[in-house]
């Protein structure tokens, strides 16, 4: 028989044990309750609930994700330039024609907004000359290794610690419910490719980004494969409804983005039939991460905005709606 005491102790336990309970029930825990937390949970619902009029068969049930911005910080600089910019120093005496050139010496000297003029295509056109000649593999585990020993500047953390830990949860929610998940990212595919499946579970397959030339060989009596410096896709902007077409050869249902290199991936995927969701994460959280959009070098968001609520996108506010930012305390 239990004692009074026991019982009471028990009793006492309930309440604490119901809240477990319900935050291991909550597939979103990091994120506010809301309109956008809502819109969300009510999407994932309709479309994966038999019998329902949004309901969508798990084969066409695919989100697509930018990530810079959308899954991981872009701030003060994409990771991926800083990236390039240390390759380019380490690279450099070995290299001085590139004094020649003004984008070169200026990415020598570290200027990031002078880099930045030249857009998409300048940065890629930067990661050919610095990345050509190797094989996809050779540059992924270079890249790999870089993101292993290189901490950010302002968290002094490593750039995998700085994924966002609500969209962590929506990949986890989404996949749980029979989604397949591909992230449309305008930075460089092997670059991503090298981070993709350690930090969000989504194996190198499953992304598309902008590519360089691949030129075929043979050595050793093997195939081989050599990264060009000539870009060969950019997957960004218009783009990327592009590469959604050509790589994964269905039109997504869900598509998450944040600035206006993501408004055609946004169009294109609410533009179609049947129940859809597009998501922007706005950076409005100067103390938790970053506050930019408009003025922005990096992740502009101007067009997007405004049509976001004409189009019937949600905006995520990372002040309002996040509870929490960052995957790692």
């Amino acid at each position: 028989m239990i004692s009074r005491r026991r019982s009471l102790a028990i009793a006492g336990l309930a309440p604490s044990l119901a809240a477990q309970a319900r935050a291991q029930a909550d597939p979103l825990p990091s994120w506010r309750d809301g309109p956008r937390r809502r819109a969300l949970l009510d999407f994932v619902a309709a479309v994966t609930t038999p019998g329902q009029p949004d309901f969508v068969p798990p084969a066409e049930r695919i989100a697509v994700f930018d990530n810079d911005g959308t899954l991981w910080v872009e701030q003060p600089a994409y990771t991926q330039l800083i990236f390039i910019l240390d390759r380019i120093r380490t690279l450099a005496p070995a290299n001085p024609a590139w004094q020649g050139d003004a984008v070169l010496r200026a990415a020598i000297a570290g200027d990031m907004h002078a880099v930045m003029a030249g857009g998409t295509e300048g940065l890629l056109r930067l990661a050919g000359l610095t990345q050509a000649g190797m094989s996809p593999e050779a540059f992924q585990r270079i890249a790999g290794e870089w993101l292993a020993t290189t901490s950010d500047s302002r968290w002094r953390r490593p750039y995998t610690a700085l994924v966002y830990q609500p969209m962590l949860e929506v990949l986890a929610l989404l996949r749980g419910q029979g989604f397949t998940n591909f992230i449309v990212s305008g930075g460089g595919v092997e670059f991503v490719r090298a981070f993709s499946e350690q930090a969000y579970q989504i194996p190198p397959h499953q992304v598309v980004g902008s590519s360089f030339a691949l030129t075929p060989g043979e050595a050793a009596g093997r195939i081989t494969l050599t990264r060009e410096p000539r870009i060969d896709f950019v997957d960004d902007g218009p783009g990327k409804p592009v590469g959604i077409a050509r790589f994964i050869g269905r039109r997504p249902i869900a598509a998450f983005g944040n600035s206006d290199g993501d408004w055609h991936m946004l169009r294109y995927v609410t533009e179609g039939p049947g129940r859809r969701l597009g998501m922007i994460i706005h950076h409005d959280d100067a103390a938790r991460e970053y506050a930019y959009d408009r003025a922005s070098h990096f992740g502009r968001l101007v067009r997007a905005l405004d049509e976001a609520p004409a189009r019937g996108w949600q905006v995520v506010s990372m002040r309002e709606d996040w509870g929490r930012v960052f995957s790692a305390p």
